[in-house]
Formats: C-alpha cells, structure tokens, sequence
C-alpha cells in the first residue's frame, strides 16, 4: 500500500532543486538576450556602412564628367593600402 507521508521528504527536496533549475534557465535566457542584442548590433552597424558604401557608389556612377576607376580608388582607405605595401613602400615616397 502506498503511504502519502513517503513524498514528503521527495517534495521537500525537489522544491529547492527546482528553484536552482529555475535560477539557471533564467540566466542562461538573459545571457542569450544579451548575444542576440550585440548580434543585432553589429548587424545594424555593418549594414549602416554597407547603406553608406551604397550611397556613394550610386553618386559615382550617376555623376557624370568623372573618370569611374578614379574614383573608386579615391574611396580606398590609404592606411590600408600602406599596410598591405609594408614599410618599404613608406620610405619609397
């Protein structure tokens, strides 16, 4: 026969087991919302620049009078062009 006051001691010991377990779900979906948000703020940042680049890309080709390839190269960052050449390329100007 099954006798309630056997559960008491399983039910006493689960309640605190299932407080810790709720705990940890809790954290684990907060550090999750935390990765999606930095995730969806890099995004929008790379996809501002990427509007950008756009941007003017359509004004090169829309303009007229300008040598394309041009201005193109005009739009390159020069520090990376640099690092790329090495140090020789430096003293060579």
């Amino acid at each position: 026969m099954f006798n309630f006051g056997d559960l008491i001691p399983i039910v006493a010991l689960s309640i605190p087991l299932m407080a810790i377990w709720t705990r940890h779900q809790r954290k684990m979906a907060e550090i999750q919302a935390e990765a999606t948000a930095e995730k969806a703020a890099l995004y929008a940042t790379n996809n501002a620049e990427m509007e950008q680049r756009i941007r003017v890309l359509e004004r090169i080709i829309t303009e007229g009078g300008y040598d394309t390839a041009l201005q193109i190269e005009a739009l390159r960052d020069t520090r990376q062009v640099q690092a790329a050449r090495g140090p020789a390329a430096d003293t060579v100007n």
